[in-house]
């Protein structure tokens, strides 16, 4: 296990973003397997469910209305409008999870990642990025997206903003960027807790 602390202690916020399609939601859910000490933020959306997605499990599907009387009532941490669609990371339930000494895992995009990091100044910043352009293509492809060339512009302009991140990972091959990624948790618990934090 990754975390075995039973001691009371304030929990980390791990941000990871990342282009989409580069597969930030496997290596988070990976990790959790591993890790049921930890927990995953599930994002607000007004984004058409697909059909594979759970309600309450990949995100919770709202409507418009929902979302901005949310904003309204200050419920998120963070919010961005994506490819047309309003996302939001909730507030009051990572605030409780961070109090008990649970470590949070946000999966949100960049433009979100930064406002978190603004707000909580000793969240973890991890950057996800494809090993190319074309790799990237070829698995939102693969997963039915549409309007590929549009992503890929949002692509450059998350590209850009890399160096404000703390840690970044390439998702070549899964296994090798897994071993990254829980490395670099890994790190940061260390760092902050210290060796014998458990």
């Amino acid at each position: 296990m990754l975390n075995k602390c039973k001691e009371r202690r304030q929990g980390r916020l791990f941000v990871v973003s990342g282009p989409s399609g580069v597969g930030k939601t496997t290596l988070i859910e990976r990790l959790l397997k591993e890790d049921p000490g930890s927990r995953f933020s599930v994002s607000y959306t007004t984004r058409r469910k697909r059909e594979w997605e759970i309600n309450g499990k990949d995100y919770y599907f709202v409507d418009g209305e929902t979302f901005n009387r949310m904003v309204k009532d200050d419920c998120f941490l963070e919010w961005e409008k994506v490819h047309g669609n309003l996302y939001g990371t909730p507030q009051k339930e990572i605030v409780e999870a961070l109090e008990q000494s649970i470590d949070m895992f946000l999966d949100i995009d960049v433009n979100g990642a930064i406002k978190v990091k603004e707000r909580h100044t000793d969240s973890c910043l991890i950057f996800v990025e494809p090993p190319s352009e074309e790799e990237l293509m070829n698995r939102l492809a693969l997963r039915g997206e549409k309007e590929i060339a549009l992503r890929m512009k949002r692509v450059h302009e998350e590209m850009e903003k890399k160096y404000l991140f703390q840690y970044s990972v390439i998702n070549d091959k899964l296994e090798n960027a897994y071993r990254d990624f829980k490395e670099i948790v890994e790190t940061v618990r260390r760092r902050r807790y210290g060796k014998n934090h458990c």
